[in-house]
C-alpha cells in the first residue's frame, strides 16, 4: 500500500518591491518599498510618496528622489542655516519653491526673522507634504509664514517687497524649475534683496555633472560680488555629495559667521554646527574651479 503524505499549500508570497532611480546611464540608488502611500499627477509633474524600511516616507518627483524622512534635514539645515548665521541682523526671509515645507520650517527655529514668505508653484506638493510629512511641514502653522502659489519667477520680478535672505529650493534645473537657474532669474533676485541681502541655492552634485554647478556658479557671479560654494552629504542624493552656492552682497560665510548668535540660540539641529558651517566651504582638490 502506498503512503500518502500530506501535503502543505502555503500562502503566495507578496512580492518584493525595489524602486531604483538612475544617476547615470550605469549607476544610481535602490531601496526596498513597503508600499505606496500616494501616486498622482499635478498640473505640473508626478508626484508620488513612498513608504520604505530603510528611508520612512519617500517623496518623488517626476520619478526622482525629493526627500526621505530619514535624512531630509540635511539638505534643509544646510540650505537655510548658513545663510541665517552669515547675515548680521535678517529679519525678512523669502523661499522660492519648497513646497514640502522643510526650509520654512528651519528658517522658523529663528526667533529674529519678522517675516517669512514661501512662493510655491505647484499646491499639491504642499498638500501632500502635509498629509504624509507633516513633522517637516510645521513651519506652516507659523504664524509669520505666509504661503502663495504661484510663479517665483515672475514673483522676483514683480516683487515690490526687499528681503534680507532669498533660498531657492527647487527641484533639478528642467522642466517647470528650468528658469529658477538663469542669469536673468538671479539679476532679479539681487534687485529684491535688500542692501546687504543673501540668495541660497541647491546647485546640483559636481561629482557626475560639474558643468552644471558651474553654470549655476557663473550665472551667480554676473550679479552678486561674493558667491561660494559649499557641500553637504546627503545619502539619498546622487553620488552621495551634494552643493550649494551662496551668493551675497556684502558678507562673506567664512569671515562674517556670527558664532555668538549661533551659541545663543542653541537651536535643535541635527546636521548643521559651527564646525560644518566653516568646514562646508572646504572644497577638494578637483573642485578648484570655484
Amino acid at each position: 500500500m502506498t503512503d500518502i503524505k500530506e501535503e502543505k499549500f502555503l500562502p503566495p508570497q507578496a512580492p518584493v518591491i525595489w524602486f531604483t532611480e538612475k544617476h547615470t546611464p550605469d549607476c544610481g540608488i535602490t531601496f526596498r518599498v513597503n508600499k505606496t502611500l500616494y501616486s498622482g499627477k499635478t498640473r505640473y509633474q508626478r508626484l508620488d510618496v513612498l513608504d520604505t524600511p530603510e528611508f520612512g516616507n519617500v517623496m518623488l518627483l517626476d520619478g526622482l528622489v525629493m526627500l526621505t524622512q530619514k535624512d531630509e534635514f540635511v539638505y534643509h539645515e544646510m540650505i537655510t542655516q548658513i545663510p541665517l548665521f552669515t547675515h548680521k541682523n535678517p529679519k525678512s526671509y523669502l523661499v522660492i519653491g519648497g513646497g514640502d515645507g522643510g526650509t520654512i520650517s528651519r528658517v522658523a527655529l529663528h526667533p529674529e526673522i519678522e517675516k517669512i514668505t514661501e512662493v510655491e508653484i505647484d499646491e499639491d506638493v504642499v498638500k501632500v507634504s502635509r498629509k504624509f510629512f507633516p513633522e517637516i511641514t510645521s513651519g506652516y502653522d507659523d504664524a509669520r509664514v505666509e504661503l502663495i502659489i504661484g510663479d517665483g519667477i515672475k514673483f522676483v520680478e514683480n516683487s515690490p517687497r526687499k528681503y534680507d535672505i532669498v533660498t531657492v529650493d527647487s527641484t533639478d534645473p528642467f522642466g517647470p524649475a528650468k528658469g529658477l537657474f538663469s542669469e536673468k532669474f538671479y539679476r532679479n533676485v539681487y534687485n529684491c534683496l535688500s542692501g546687504d541681502g543673501i540668495l541660497t541655492v541647491q546647485s546640483e552634485t559636481p561629482f557626475y555633472d560639474i558643468d552644471a554647478t558651474k553654470l549655476i556658479y557663473e550665472n551667480l557671479r554676473k550679479s552678486f560680488p561674493i558667491v561660494r560654494v559649499y557641500l553637504a552629504f546627503i545619502p539619498t542624493y546622487p553620488a552621495g555629495i551634494w552643493s550649494f552656492c551662496l551668493a551675497s552682497k556684502l558678507y562673506d560665510p567664512l569671515a562674517d559667521f556670527d558664532q555668538r548668535r549661533y551659541m545663543n540660540l542653541s537651536l535643535p539641529l541635527k546636521y548643521y554646527n559651527s564646525a560644518i558651517h566653516k568646514a562646508a566651504f572646504a572644497l577638494p582638490t578637483v573642485y578648484d574651479c570655484f
